[in-house]
C-alpha cells in the first residue's frame, strides 16, 4: 500500500451533498463507459478509474462534459477532493474508493461521509477528512478560484493549508494514521502488533484454564 505523509495538490470543489457511490462508480449500465468495460474490468481494481464519475463526465459517445469539474483545468490534475456533506454515502461498493483512487486522488475532505465509504478509504490509501462544514465552505470557496486550487494535507500534523496559510487541524484515528503513514495494509498493521495480541493471549488463558482452545 502507498504512503501517505504529505501531499501538496490541486484541489476539485465537488459542493453538491450526497454524493454517493454510485455517482462515484456508476453500476455497468449506468453509463456509456461502463456499458463499453470489458465484463473482466468492470469491478476490478486496476480498471476502476475508467469508470470514476463516468454518468457525469462523459456522454453517451464516452466523450468528456465540459461542464464536469474533472473536465476542467486545472481540476484535472486534482488529487484532492472538497466535496459536500454526506460524501460517499449509498452502497457499501469499495469500487468507489478504486474509482478515485484510480484517477490519482489520493484524499477527500468533507464535513461527513458515509461511514462503508469513509473506512474503505485507510484500506485504499486514500485519506479521508472530517473538518467542520464552515471549513469546508471556506475551502470550496477558495478552491473554487483556479489560482488559489492548491492544498497542502500533511498527516504527520494533521492539518489541511491552503491559498490563505490558515492551517486547519483534523483528527484520525491513531491506527488508521500509523497504517498510512508506513504504508500498511490491514495484515502489515496487524503484524506490527503480534507482540501486543500474543501478550493479551497470554494474559487471557492464563486466567481462565479451563479453555482449552
Amino acid at each position: 500500500m502507498e504512503a501517505f505523509t504529505t501531499l501538496t495538490a490541486i484541489a476539485a470543489p465537488m459542493p453538491k451533498p450526497n454524493i454517493n457511490t454510485d455517482d462515484i462508480y456508476p453500476a455497468a449500465g449506468a453509463s456509456a463507459v461502463a456499458r463499453n468495460m470489458p465484463a473482466e474490468a468492470f469491478g476490478s481494481q486496476k480498471h476502476a478509474g475508467a469508470n470514476a464519475f463516468s454518468a457525469l463526465r462523459y456522454d453517451d459517445n464516452c466523450a468528456p462534459i465540459p461542464d464536469f469539474i474533472l473536465n476542467q483545468a486545472p481540476y484535472d490534475q486534482a488529487k484532492i477532493i472538497v466535496g459536500g456533506p454526506n460524501f460517499g454515502c449509498g452502497s457499501s461498493r469499495e469500487m468507489a474508493v478504486w474509482a478515485i483512487a484510480g484517477i490519482g486522488v489520493r484524499s477527500v475532505i468533507a464535513a461527513s461521509f458515509g461511514d462503508i465509504f469513509f473506512n474503505n478509504c485507510f484500506k485504499n490509501s486514500v485519506l479521508p477528512i472530517r473538518l467542520p462544514q464552515g471549513e469546508v465552505e471556506e475551502l470550496l470557496a477558495m478552491v473554487s478560484d483556479p489560482a488559489k486550487s492548491t492544498l497542502t494535507v500533511d498527516l504527520r500534523a494533521k492539518t489541511v493549508t491552503g491559498a490563505d496559510r490558515k492551517a486547519r487541524p483534523f483528527e484520525v484515528a491513531a491506527y488508521y494514521r500509523e497504517a498510512l503513514l508506513g504504508g500498511l495494509d490491514e495484515i502489515a498493521a496487524t503484524s506490527k502488533r503480534l507482540d501486543r495480541i500474543e501478550a493479551f493471549d497470554r494474559a487471557y488463558r492464563a486466567e481462565r484454564p479451563w479453555l482449552t482452545f
